[in-house]
């Protein structure tokens, strides 16, 4: 995490369309509306029929995938295309995806979401095995996979075959002569929907992370690719397989952390509203712990449905105190330690003439380290503000996550460490309250959290990991260089 980023982070993006002959332009539109999900570099490789064509850089979709001598070198009826969120190690070249290998079958493109468990154990018995590996990226694990997989398969096959030994959480697109493939992890962790442009537009399919993707382009929103689903798209249409396990047995574990901040709020995800979840979760915390104040204030922009919803429920005004600007990146001047303390003035500035003198209901979408939160309340204060009640739209999270999300370590995580009192001290309010975690079930619909059979993954507030952790050291003793972050990233 850069040192302003107290907060967690989807770590990816991906894309991919069949059967449109500007699929590259539609991919760049696509990841632009992805763009949330990653912010470090983007990638898009097509297929003509002939010849696959690739553009991988760095840096935002608008800054590289508008030029038009790029697009015109990505000639094709089908792409695929990700974004990729940066972690605190080095940045490589070489692990911005989509990857790329030629087969003994033929191109393999593969843009993926989420994080192997088992990758660095699946790593070192393919090196073992003669296997050269061009990234740190787990992403390649697959490919590699794939690619020893029985030959008498056809692709999608052997695809299916190197899938059944992976761990973790993984929403794939993979690109071959043989078609484009959207394909989720058994437990569906991380979100895959699938699309269609009108008839009159081509009708080609389309896949994504969210279907806020699928509005810029003008497609149709169709359904949630299920959990353990391999949807194949080629010119014979679309077929509709399960590899790994019969649908009627699947369990899925959702991640609940997409509705709270990860998925943009106009997204529909697992058949509901983000924006509407949002909400919801902001009235239950209202109910769970109100407090008197005179306004309710969203650390912005996550934070702004949940506090919408807070104050329909606590009848107290919802008031835009403080101003984001949006035009800040990581940094852009070197981070010493004073520019360290003014790191979140960067980003979020208070609305001094409408604070001053009030008492402050505060709500954000999560504490993490808890320094931003500790410099927000500060900020408010300093604005002249009598009281500031903090609210959060989420369960402390206590637990690191390795399925895809760009975690802290765990005793970094002030809510591992501290009870909810030494948070408070520690962070500087009036009042710190969190909604529990039944209360952010019932604002996904659910009544409450079933403890016996969890309905989405929450590893981060409750510990409980659905897939296990094969490459946790304390599980196996196997000490690696490569941490797994997420989406194919390395530490």
């Amino acid at each position: 995490m850069a040192f302003d980023q107290d907060e967690l982070r989807e770590e990816c993006g991906v894309f991919g369309v069949f059967g449109h002959e500007e699929a590259a332009k539609l991919a760049a539109l696509g990841l632009h509306a992805l763009q949330h999900r990653g912010q470090e570099a983007a990638g898009v490789i097509t297929f003509d029929g002939a010849r696959f064509a690739q553009e991988r850089r760095l840096g935002l979709v608008g800054d590289k995938f508008t030029r038009e001598e790029i697009i015109e070198r990505l000639a094709g009826h089908a792409a695929v295309g990700h974004v990729r969120y940066s972690t605190s190690g080095g940045t490589l070249n070489r692990n911005i995806q989509p990857l790329f290998a030629d087969l003994e079958a033929g191109g393999f493109a593969v843009a993926h979401n989420g994080n192997l468990t088992n990758a660095l154990t699946l790593r070192r018995e393919l090196v073992s095995n003669g296997a050269i590996f061009q990234s740190t990226a787990d992403t390649e694990v697959i490919v590699h996979l794939t690619a020893r997989a029985d030959k008498s398969l056809t692709l999608p096959e052997r695809l299916a075959s190197a899938l059944k030994r992976l761990q973790g959480a993984y929403s794939l697109v993979t690109l071959s002569k043989e078609g484009l493939i959207g394909v989720r992890d058994p437990y569906g962790v991380r979100p895959l929907v699938l699309g269609r442009l009108p008839a009159a537009a081509g009708g080609a399919y389309v896949f994504a992370s969210e279907s806020c993707a699928f509005d810029i382009i003008g497609a149709e929103f169709i359904r949630d690719v299920k959990p353990g689903e391999m949807v194949i798209v080629n010119g014979e249409g679309l077929k509709s397989l399960f590899p790994f396990q019969d649908v009627s047995s699947a369990k899925s574990k959702f991640c609940v952390f997409e509705y709270v901040y990860f998925a943009r709020p106009d997204s529909m995800i697992e058949g509901l509203n983000v924006y509407g979840v949002r909400k919801r979760i902001g009235q239950e915390l209202a109910r769970e712990a109100p407090a008197a104040a005179d306004m309710v204030i969203p650390v912005p922009d996550s934070g702004n449905p949940a506090a919408m919803g807070f104050a329909e429920v606590s009848g107290v005004p919802f008031e835009t105190g403080i101003i984001r600007n949006h035009y800040v990146g990581r940094t852009f001047i070197e981070p010493s330690q004073q520019i360290r303390d003014l790191g979140v003035k960067l980003k979020h500035n208070a609305n001094h003439n409408l604070i001053a003198g009030k008492r402050v209901i505060l709500v954000d979408d999560s504490v993490v380290r808890g320094t931003t939160s500790r410099k927000i309340v500060e900020m408010i204060r300093a604005a002249g503000a009598t009281e500031v009640h903090l609210r959060i739209a989420s369960p402390p999270t206590k637990h690191s996550c390795f399925y895809g999300v760009d975690t802290p370590d765990e005793d970094q995580l002030l809510a591992s460490r501290m009870n909810n009192e030494e948070m408070r001290v520690f962070i500087g309010a009036d009042s710190l309250a969190f909604i529990s975690l039944d209360g952010l079930y019932r604002a996904t619909n659910h009544p409450a959290r079933n403890n016996q059979e969890p309905q989405y993954c929450d590893a981060c507030f409750s510990g409980d990991y659905p897939i296990p952790l094969t490459d946790n050291t304390k599980n196996n003793n196997f000490v690696s260089t490569l941490k797994p972050r997420g989406g194919g990233k390395s530490g």
